[in-house]
């Protein structure tokens, strides 16, 4: 990487680099690059990569230990692995490469990644970063967009700064997935492997600049009234939404897509599904700690 180049691609945040070789090794110097670039930008696209599950973790754990999808327990083709058992597969695609039909349980939670999330974050310890690499993409439809929320907490009013420090945020997979993708059907054990937990409304990003920590999976402010705490959570993410904080990737095959969980927001658009392939695979990773996955069956009751 002694030759690339680096494009803004928003006016707020978000860059894409140049020139970059997957299949290579990745020196001390080109971490330190990346590291500098994400803590800027919070964004980053390598472009014209040749896609491999081996070059995608290599690279990725050049950054820290990787964050372990959970094991899919209660369908026996998932022991069957499209994909390295060690990547998230974020696709329409089942084990043997078939587009996902409508009645299938993946769908739902597919779904649920249209609405603006950070990776992880009802984890005890929130992801640093999310590398999604694109294999296959639609010519329509399946962006990903970007919403930078040090600009959204920097667009605050003042007084709304002040009202928001020392808050804390309780972040709850099943809380979000039981009221949009499962009906309601969450058990008693899924809430036991992966309980609700607790995160600062507002962060301090890579390069110092405070950051709001929210999205769909924060349920409510702990210690507020419901009411006050759904207000306020509501108006936050409706100036975080506004399209001027919001960058919309168009994927091409080759694409490493980067972002840093701590800062952003995103959320997947639609497509049509059920007709054009989607095969995009991300690694996750974490600021410290061994590689291991959030549960051992995390959605062991997803689909009774």
């Amino acid at each position: 990487m002694t030759d690339y180049q680096v494009n803004k691609l928003h006016p707020l945040f978000a860059a894409e680099m140049l020139g970059f070789d997957l299949d290579a090794a990745i020196s001390p110097e080109q971490v330190d690059i990346v590291e500098a670039l994400m803590a800027e930008h919070a964004v980053l696209v390598l472009r014209g990569l040749r896609p491999s599950d081996e070059g995608h973790m290599r690279f990725a754990r050049s950054f820290g230990p990787l964050e372990l999808p959970p094991k899919m327990s209660d369908r026996p083709s998932t022991l069957k692995y499209r994909i390295s058992p060690e990547l998230y597969d974020i696709s329409n695609l089942d084990a043997d490469g078939t587009i996902i039909p409508p009645d299938d349980p993946r769908t739902k939670f597919n779904l649920g990644n249209e609405r603006f999330h950070t990776d992880s974050s009802f984890n005890a310890l929130p992801s640093k970063w999310s590398l999604l690499l694109a294999y296959e993409t639609p010519e329509e439809g399946a962006n990903t967009e970007f919403i930078d929320t040090r600009a959204v907490f920097d667009a605050l009013p003042e007084e709304m700064k002040k009202r928001l420090e020392g808050l804390k945020a309780v972040h709850d997979l099943w809380g979000v997935r039981a009221k949009y993708e499962y009906g309601g059907a969450v058990s008693e054990e899924m809430k036991r492997l992966m309980p609700p937990v607790e995160h600062d409304l507002v962060r301090i990003s890579a390069n110092g600049r405070k950051a709001l920590y929210i999205g769909k999976h924060a349920s409510h402010i702990t210690g507020m009234d419901e009411k006050e705490s759904d207000a306020l959570l509501s108006e936050l993410m409706d100036l975080a939404t506004e399209p001027r904080f919001i960058y919309s990737h168009k994927w091409r095959p080759g694409d490493l897509l980067i972002w840093d969980n701590r800062c952003t927001l995103h959320r997947g658009t639609t497509f049509n599904r059920f007709k054009d392939r989607r095969d995009l695979r991300r690694a996750t990773i974490n600021e410290s700690g061994p590689e291991t996955s959030s549960t051992g069956a995390l959605m062991s009751n997803a689909a009774q």
